[in-house]
């Protein structure tokens, strides 16, 4: 199985902006894509990203654990989310650099235990995370059955197309 992800030009560059934002403890910021699923076939699933949410800021804890960390109220929002609008959710994060990026350590063992509840929410659906780098992203989904599919590729629409991993 394969996963194609699509974003606008302009929603990477607001998600990207807001990312960059200090936070008066939070070392990064966090924040939510929503998503639909384009045309599926039995190899491939094309993933396009719809809106961007930032978590709020009084739903980030203080910790010297990990770079941020979002409470229970920040998950619990976005699980609602996932259910009232039947919609994949990716979570997100920004490498500050230029360049290809992937996740670290901490982001891989975060996402395996929080990327499942969201399929549970909806099983229909792919959720999953991304991380930004200022020119660049790479994700991870879970889908069917709680299978993980990292991006094969990624397209950034706009001026100019970027695509990743093509």
């Amino acid at each position: 199985m394969k996963a194609t992800f699509k974003i606008t030009r302009k929603l990477f560059e607001t998600a990207k902006n807001d990312l960059l934002r200090r936070h008066k403890y939070a070392h990064e910021r966090v924040g939510w894509l929503r998503c639909r699923l384009g045309d599926i076939s039995e190899s491939e699933i094309v993933i396009l990203a719809h809106d961007y949410f930032p978590v709020d800021d009084n739903d980030y804890i203080k910790t010297s654990k990990a770079a941020a960390m979002i409470n229970s109220s920040a998950i619990r929002k976005a699980l609602q989310l996932v259910l009232d609008k039947n919609v994949s959710l990716f979570h997100l994060h920004l490498h500050n650099h230029n360049g290809s990026t992937t996740f670290s350590g901490v982001d891989r063992r975060e996402n395996n235990k929080l990327i499942p509840d969201f399929w549970n929410v909806r099983p229909e659906m792919p959720h999953g995370a991304i991380v930004f780098s200022r020119t660049s992203l790479t994700g991870r989904c879970w889908y069917q059955k709680g299978t993980t599919i990292n991006f094969s590729k990624a397209i950034i629409v706009g001026t100019p197309i970027v695509f990743i991993g093509v």
